[in-house]
């Protein structure tokens, strides 16, 4: 085996040194921006860009669903649905008429 030349120990020792110094130089300059400015940090990617394109896909998605599910609905009962956004994750709402009450009965 060949042994490694004299001076490559001092060569990655000396590569050591300077990426610990390049790394504390950074934690340095980002607690600096933080505290300048709170709330305000380096975006290391795009998620907001991913996120609409999912949200957007995720809404074609629940349309096709309610879609098939209002056709189902009507296909298959007597009754009147709508598709409406619900807190508890339906795709469809029944509609309920509104009854007068009846007459009060005379005594």
């Amino acid at each position: 085996m060949a042994s490694p030349a004299p001076g490559a120990g001092f060569q990655n020792k000396n590569r050591v040194a300077i990426l610990a110094e390049l790394d504390k130089e950074k934690r340095r300059l980002i607690q600096n921006s933080s505290m300048n400015n709170p709330g305000a940090s380096i975006p290391l990617s795009r998620p907001a860009l991913n996120k609409d394109f999912r949200d957007h896909a995720e809404q074609q998605h629940i349309a096709a669903q309610q879609k098939a599910a209002l056709q189902h609905a009507h296909a298959h009962s007597s009754g009147f649905f709508i598709t409406q956004d619900s807190s508890f994750g339906n795709l469809i709402l029944p509609v309920l008429p509104r009854l007068d009450p009846p007459p009060p009965a005379e005594s």
